[in-house]
């Protein structure tokens, strides 16, 4: 596959089609353009964008690399991701509209009223979301080296000046086309090469492969020593880490009102559930046609190998093309998502107290560029690291962190500012140690390698205990204030105030 043209023309064409789109679609002009496509957005067109955004390089090319070298164990990432969108629905998509918020450190000064903690929760969107950044980076990188021969970083560097462009002309109202375009893009570019590699086993006489324990759950994937717990870490990671996702959460913003945010979520999940049926399907048949990949670093590259060995001549070509448009869409449209969630931030709570950068549109451009280099130059400098498990780790920094201040802070009148301010210190502080241990040190062996490969499990509960014994100590400031938070957050939709 190395060197063929074919591949290459398929991602030219997505990259142009992307810059295109979102530097010739609608304008922006306002605040509210850049940040939230000044609410206008319909449900359907907004489910297609979040299934874009939130289809990443991990779902696109990690999940089928784990499962071909781990097994049934892995099926809990798309389920969890998938189901990450139910908790969501249930628990905040419409209080969190009706907040009337652009970013989630609006969300908490409007609900506490705390400057310190808007600053803290302006830290913690940008770390997430450069921890997020990383593995769509390095996934283009991957990318072009098995289909060209390229060196990592001009991959990398690709999808980096794509989507400063693409984000800096239009923001929010640009990318949401192109997201909502990726999603069905990236559907037919998974889903038609397994359906076809299916029908190629079963003409092959549906060959089986050795099982080695990779049918086995619990097996103790990847030698891990302690499977039962790092299987309930990940779930509980993938489980509530959705909702601590900044680029996920703008999204709500987009919508009309509540009951629009409502019909957003039930349409994402029913475009998840559809795309996580296949990348399942290349890793088990990736056991069979390309069992080498399994346990090496190269078998998050199954995706764009396997249709090329299965099929010869000009179908594997073209097959192989479709999924390498698919992947680079990936990561253009994931990267997008949180490129805008980072700027937002940084040009709501850093750039905006510096006029000399001039308005509105300077300014969130200037964000851009600083949200998408930094995470650039990490992927250049920093070692490999398997794209699913990057990503799970930032599911656990959002969990530790956005999920007991959205969950309490919508659903506990108690939780005041001060117990806010704690669970984002100890829960995010934990999580994060335990993310640069592994990326900078790991990987580890015994119980303290299993608590830091897979730190949800303790440092989530960690927060929400923070939180709760935080806050019964202290009190608010201001009761009616909170007051006021809590029925904005929970009225009827007929009584909301039209944003």
């Amino acid at each position: 596959m190395t060197g063929s043209w074919w591949p290459v023309a398929a991602i030219v064409a997505v990259v142009l089609a992307t810059a295109a789109v979102g530097t010739l679609g609608v304008r922006s002009r306002t605040t509210s353009d850049f940040l939230v496509a000044s609410r206008s957005v319909t449900p359907f067109l907004n489910a297609s964008a979040i299934g874009g955004e939130y289809l990443s390089a991990a779902s696109f090319l990690g999940i089928a690399g784990l499962v071909l070298t781990y097994g049934v164990d892995m099926l809990w990432f798309p389920v969890g991701y998938t189901v990450g969108y139910l908790v969501l629905l249930v628990l905040v998509a419409a209080p969190l509209r009706r907040s009337g918020a652009y970013t989630l450190p609006d969300f908490a000064e409007m609900r506490f009223g705390s400057p310190r903690l808007r600053l803290l929760s302006s830290v913690l969107v940008v770390l997430i979301g450069w921890l997020y950044l990383l593995p769509q980076l390095q996934g283009a990188g991957i990318t072009l080296r098995v289909l060209t021969g390229a060196p990592l970083w001009v991959g990398a560097v690709v999808v980096a000046v794509v989507v400063s462009v693409t984000v800096a002309a239009g923001g929010m109202r640009s990318i949401t086309v192109v997201q909502a375009f990726q999603y069905w893009l990236k559907l037919a570019a998974i889903s038609l090469p397994a359906i076809l590699l299916v029908g190629a086993w079963h003409r092959d006489g549906a060959p089986v492969f050795a099982d080695g324990g990779w049918g086995t759950p619990l097996s103790g994937f990847g030698g891990r020593e302690y499977p039962l717990y790092s299987t309930y870490s990940i779930v509980l990671a993938t489980f509530l880490g959705t909702m601590g996702l900044p680029h996920v959460l703008v999204r709500f913003y987009t919508n009309p009102d509540g009951r629009a945010a409502r019909r957003t979520t039930l349409a994402v999940l029913g475009l998840l559930s559809v795309f996580y049926l296949f990348p399942p399907v290349f890793g088990a048949l990736g056991r069979v046609y390309t069992p080498e990949l399994a346990g090496t670093s190269a078998a998050d590259t199954v995706v764009l190998l396997l249709p090329g060995r299965v099929f010869g001549g000009w179908v594997g070509q073209a097959l192989s093309s479709l999924v390498a448009a698919g992947a680079f869409a990936a990561f253009l449209s994931t990267a997008s998502g949180l490129s805008v969630s980072v700027a937002g931030v940084l040009t709501q709570d850093v750039i905006r107290r510096e006029s000399r950068f001039g308005g509105v549109a300077l300014r969130f451009r200037l964000s851009t560029a600083i949200a998408v280099a930094v995470p650039l130059v990490l992927a250049l400098v920093a070692g490999r690291t398997d794209l699913a498990q990057t990503v799970t780790l930032a599911f656990a920094v959002a969990a530790s962190t956005f999920c007991p201040l959205l969950v309490l802070g919508i659903w506990w009148p108690r939780l005041t500012a001060q117990g806010a301010i704690a669970s984002l210190i100890v829960g995010g502080g934990s999580a994060l140690v335990a993310v640069v241990a592994v990326l900078t040190f790991g990987p580890f062996t015994g119980l303290g390698g299993a608590l830091l490969d897979q730190p949800a499990a303790w440092t989530v509960p960690l927060a929400f205990l923070t939180a709760i014994v935080v806050s019964l100590r202290t009190r608010d400031r201001d009761p009616r204030a909170v007051a006021a938070a809590l029925t904005r957050l929970h009225s009827p939709e007929e009584l909301e105030p039209r944003h």
